[in-house]
C-alpha cells in the first residue's frame, strides 16, 4: 500500500500542527487504512496487534468529529485496562492541544470515584474508561449519553477475555442508536464477531497483518537511562565499540537535528536524515556515509527507508521505536552479508514494557546492560589501541622505525617505558588520568531509589482465594488482567499466582486486598463466575 501522509487526509490543520509536534512524518498502515473509514463516519472493526499506532488511528478521526463549544459527552472509548486508559488519554491530550476546549477525562476503579464526578461535572467530550468504572457511572447517571456520538472499544478481545462481555453489552445498548461504534482487536475470537454482528452497521473490516520478522546475527542489548543522560550514555558506547560505521535513530526530526548537533559539538563525525531535506541533500548525506567520511548518521524511521549499506557495525535506537515492526527494520540494516552486527535501545521509565512486546513480537532477546562508567571507556579505548599496535606488529615490517627509536633512546636519558607511555597518552589523552564519574552515582542513587520505591509499594502481601483454576481453561495472566483490570491496581505491584486445577491462589498488597475483594465481587473471567476470598495463613 501507498504511504500516506496526514496532511493528504482532510485532517484539520489544529490536528495536523500536534501531529507535526508529536514528529510523526507519515501514517502507520493501520492509520493509513482506518482514518479515512472513520472520517467517513462508517462503523468499523480494525484488526491490528498493539504497537502498531492503533491510538493515533482512531484518535485522530475522533478528536476531528468532535465540537469544542459543545461540553456534553460526544465520545466513550473502552479499554481492558486501568494503564492503557491512562496512556490513551496521554496520546489524545497531546494530539488535541491545539483544539481549544476539548476536555479528556480517563475513568477506571482504584481512583477515587468522587474526583471523577467533579471532573465530570466540569464538562467532558471524551472519555477513556475500564467497563466497570463506565457502568458505574452511568447507573450512577453522572455520565449522560444523549449527546454520544462515537463508541471505541480498544483491545476488544482482552476485555472478553477478562470478563467485561456482559458489561460492554450493557454499555451499548443504552447508547444511541446512531452513534458510530468503532472495534479495534488483535485477533477475532467468535465473540467479538458476535458483538460486531449486534452492534454494528455494515461495518467496514480493516485488517493489518504483522509480517514474521526475525533478527539473526545480531547482538541486542537495553540501556535503562534518565533523558537527560542520552547523549552521554550514548557517546560512551560509541567510544567504547568504535563501530565502523554507526546509525541512531529518532522518533522526530527535531530531536535528529539536535543530535547531530551535539555529536558534532563532540567532536564525532556526524550527519542527519530526515524527511525536511532536500533530495540533494538526502544524497550527500548517503553518499558521505557509504564514502566513509560520515562515520555515524542519525535518520528518523521514513528517512532511513532507502539505506542499503553493507558496513554498518551498530545500531542505536536513541527513542524506543514507535511500531514494533520498526524496530526490526531498523536493527537488520547491521548484521549483513554473514557479518555480525550489534544494536543497543535505550528506554525511559514505563518503556520497559513496549520493550518486552517487542521481544515477544521478534521472538528474540534483548540483554539489559548496565551504563558504561569513564574507566570501562578509558578500558576499552586501550584495547582498541593495543589491538591496532598488535595487529602493525604481526603485518608490518618495522627495522627503520626501530632503528629510529634506538637512536632516540642512545641520544636521550629516556627508556623505551617512557616513550611506549608518551605515545599511548598522545593517542588517549585524559582518559588515562581518574575522573569523577557524575553519571554512574546519579544511576546508582536512580536505581537504588526505585528499588526502594518498589519494595514501599509491595510491602506486606496476603494471599486470595479464588475458585477457578486450570480446569476452566485459565492461565495465571487471566486471573491477572482481571484483577488489575477491575482493581486499577498496577499488575506489577501483584505477586505470585499459584494456579492448580480447581481453584488459584493469588498474592497482592495487604493495604489493597480488601479494595480487590470488593471490586472482584459477582464478576466473571472467561465467563467463569469467581468467588475470591482472604486465604489462611499457611
Amino acid at each position: 500500500m501507498e504511504n500516506l501522509r496526514f496532511d493528504n487526509c482532510y485532517i484539520c490543520p489544529e490536528i495536523l500542527r500536534a501531529v507535526e509536534d508529536m514528529g510523526f512524518e507519515e501514517m502507520t498502515p493501520i492509520q493509513a487504512k482506518s482514518i479515512p473509514v472513520m472520517i467517513s463516519g462508517a462503523d468499523m472493526i480494525g484488526q491490528a496487534q498493539t504497537g502498531t499506532g492503533k491510538t493515533a488511528a482512531f484518535g485522530i478521526p475522533l478528536l476531528q468529529k468532535v465540537n469544542p463549544e459543545n461540553k456534553k459527552l460526544q465520545a466513550i472509548i473502552l479499554c481492558p485496562t486501568r494503564e492503557l486508559a491512562i496512556q490513551v488519554a496521554e496520546e489524545l491530550r497531546n494530539l488535541s492541544k491545539y483544539m481549544h476546549g476539548v476536555k479528556v477525562l480517563p475513568i477506571y476503579g482504584g481512583q477515587d470515584i468522587s474526583r471523577q464526578i467533579r471532573s465530570l461535572k466540569g464538562g467532558v467530550q471524551i472519555i477513556i474508561g475500564t467497563p466497570g468504572r463506565v457502568m458505574d457511572h452511568m447507573r450512577r447517571h453522572t455520565i449522560r449519553l444523549q449527546e454520544l456520538h462515537t463508541v471505541v472499544l480498544d483491545e476488544a478481545d482482552e476485555m472478553l477475555n477478562m470478563g467485561f462481555r456482559e458489561d460492554i453489552e450493557t454499555i451499548l445498548k443504552d447508547t444511541p442508536k446512531d452513534r458510530q461504534t468503532v472495534l479495534f482487536s488483535a485477533t477475532m475470537p467468535q465473540g467479538i464477531l458476535e458483538i460486531a454482528g449486534t452492534y454494528q452497521t455494515n461495518a467496514v473490516h480493516v485488517k493489518v497483518v504483522k509480517k514474521e520478522l526475525t533478527v539473526p546475527n545480531i547482538e541486542q542489548y537495553y540501556y535503562e537511562v534518565r533523558p537527560k543522560n542520552k547523549d552521554e550514555v550514548l557517546c560512551r558506547l560509541l567510544d567504547i565499540y568504535s563501530p565502523k560505521l554507526s546509525l541512531i535513530f529518532c522518533n522526530t526530526k527535531k530531536k535528529v537535528d539536535e543530535l547531530v548537533l551535539e555529536l558534532q559539538n563532540r567532536g564525532y563525525f556526524a550527519e542527519g536524515l530526515h524527511g525536511d531535506l532536500k533530495q540533494m541533500q538526502r544524497d550527500r548525506v548517503m553518499q558521505g556515509f557509504r564514502d566513509g567520511n560520515t562515520d555515524i548518521l542519525v535518520a528518523t524511521d521514513v528517512a532511513a527507508r532507502g539505506i542499503d549499506v553493507d558496513d554498518v557495525e551498530a545500531v542505536f535506537n536513541y527513542d524506543l521505536p514507535q511500531d514494533d515492526e520498526y524496530y526490526v527494520h531498523r536493527i537488520g540494516r547491521t548484521g549483513r552479508a554473514g557479518r555480525t552486527g550489534k544494536s543497543f535501545t535505550f528506554i525511559v521509565g514505563k518503556e520497559v514494557y513496549k520493550l518486552k512486546d517487542i521481544q515477544r513480537y521478534c521472538k528474540t532477546k534483548i540483554k539489559a546492560q548496565p551504563i558504561p562508567s569513564l574507566d570501562d571507556v578509558a578500558n576499552m579505548r586501550m584495547e582498541h589501541v593495543f589491538e591496532k599496535l598488535e595487529h602493525v606488529i604481526q603485518k608490518e615490517d618495522l627495522t627503520s622505525s626501530i632503528r629510529v627509536i634506538e637512536a632516540y633512546l642512545n641520544r636521550s636519558d629516556r627508556t623505551a617505558m617512557d616513550l611506549a607511555a608518551a605515545f599511548l597518552k598522545t593517542e588517549l589523552g585524559d582518559s588515562l588520568e581518574e575522573q569523577t564519574d557524575d553519571l554512574a552515582g546519579e544511576q546508582y542513587r536512580w536505581e537504588s531509589e526505585r528499588r526502594e520505591k518498589g519494595k514501599k509499594a509491595k510491602g506486606q502481601m496476603v494471599r486470595l482465594f479464588v475458585n477457578v483454576g486450570r480446569k476452566q481453561k485459565l492461565k495465571p495472566g487471566d486471573i491477572l488482567g482481571a484483577v488489575a483490570g477491575e482493581s486499577g491496581l498496577p499488575g506489577k505491584s501483584i505477586g505470585s499466582i499459584d494456579m492448580y486445577d480447581k481453584y488459584t491462589f493469588i498474592e497482592v498488597p495487604e493495604k489493597y486486598h480488601k479494595q480487590i475483594l470488593k471490586s472482584m465481587k459477582n464478576k466473571k473471567i472467561r465467563g467463569n463466575r469467581i468467588y475470591m476470598e482472604k486465604a489462611e495463613t499457611r
